[in-house]
């Protein structure tokens, strides 16, 4: 089978397309035959080894997953020994970080994973970015403990976090203000947001409004910029550890103070985000955004816009 390879850390260019052998579905597992894939975050951070602290995770000389990908969408080909809820023929989407292996046409993830079925409508394309930005912001907002009717802000609205973010932001019953630039406004507003800034004609920091949560989704922001938006108790949370990991920093001693603290958090896979995720996509009710769509063999551009970081929802890779 073809796959993108990446035998060594380094920029986009370390990626080629080699054949590869085709794995097998083995106890408790499934085989998927993939037919779309993204580019994200994660991706380009294993890849390059950045920050530095992956290598501990990944493998410090080489990469331990030679083939990247954290989510696929595609067709279940055969179910591994002990699995029930799935059968060959079954059209699914998922999510397998820290497994890795949707860069390429076939691929086996554990059955226990978040992989939910398409729904009928949906194409591979509309679902394979279904799961990492959903998976990250259901976790940043239950890290939080965001209950509904409290007011939160997200910020950097337009990204695959951001945008999952403002969605299910509303599904848990929240008040979502987005924050997002000029050409994007009509976007975050028709994905339900109930109130938009415009970072490029006013200073969001400034808002008169006070937040009981504000989620940096781009990681771009600081605990220190956004404090004054907090009401007495509010949380700031963030997708990144930041410059010098002063988040980290922030996260350890801002809780040791009464008032408002960060909170750093690396999402859990639990049965019950699994479950509402998994709800979420089969229902329709979340909808990913989609910037651009490479195939396989341009997967190397892909890496190289991700890392622009420009780009809008997400990057989808057709196999």
């Amino acid at each position: 089978m073809r796959a993108a390879v990446a035998a060594r850390y380094g920029p986009p260019g370390v990626v080629r397309i080699e054949e590869v052998d085709k794995p097998a579905a083995g106890q408790g597992s499934l085989l998927i035959k993939v037919h779309a894939t993204t580019v994200n975050r994660t991706d380009c951070g294993y890849r390059g080894a950045k920050p530095w602290i992956i290598r501990l995770f990944s493998g410090l000389w080489r990469p331990r997953a030679s083939i990247l990908g954290t989510e696929f969408a595609g067709v279940v080909e055969a179910v591994g020994d002990g699995v029930t809820g799935f059968q060959a023929g079954d059209r699914v989407c998922g999510y397998c970080e820290g497994t890795f292996g949707a860069h390429a046409e076939y691929m086996t993830v554990a059955a226990n994973r978040l992989i939910a079925r398409i729904p009928e409508d949906r194409s591979y394309v509309e679902a394979a970015p279904s799961t990492e930005g959903s998976h990250y912001a259901l976790g940043l907002f239950r890290r939080a403990g965001a209950k509904p009717g409290q007011q939160v802000l997200v910020y950097g609205a337009t990204g695959a976090i951001g945008s999952s973010a403002v969605q299910i932001g509303k599904s848990l019953g929240l008040s979502v203000t987005a924050v997002c630039g000029t050409d994007h406004v009509d976007l975050v507003e028709s994905l339900g947001a109930d109130r938009v800034v415009d970072y490029q004609t006013e200073d969001f920091t400034k808002d008169s409004q006070r937040y009981d949560l504000v989620l940096d989704a781009v990681g771009k922001s600081s605990f220190r910029r956004c404090v004054r938006l907090l009401k007495p108790g509010g949380i700031y949370i963030s997708s990144d550890l930041g410059f010098m990991w002063h988040g980290l920093l922030f996260s350890l001693i801002t809780p040791l103070f009464r008032g408002r603290k960060q909170v750093f958090a690396t999402p859990r896979r639990d049965p019950e985000a699994v479950r509402c995720l998994k709800g979420l996509i089969e229902s329709g009710e979340f909808t990913p955004v989609i910037d651009r769509v490479y195939p396989l063999d341009e997967i190397v551009d892909a890496y190289r816009y991700v890392e622009t970081g420009q780009k809008t929802g997400n990057v989808v890779i057709t196999v």
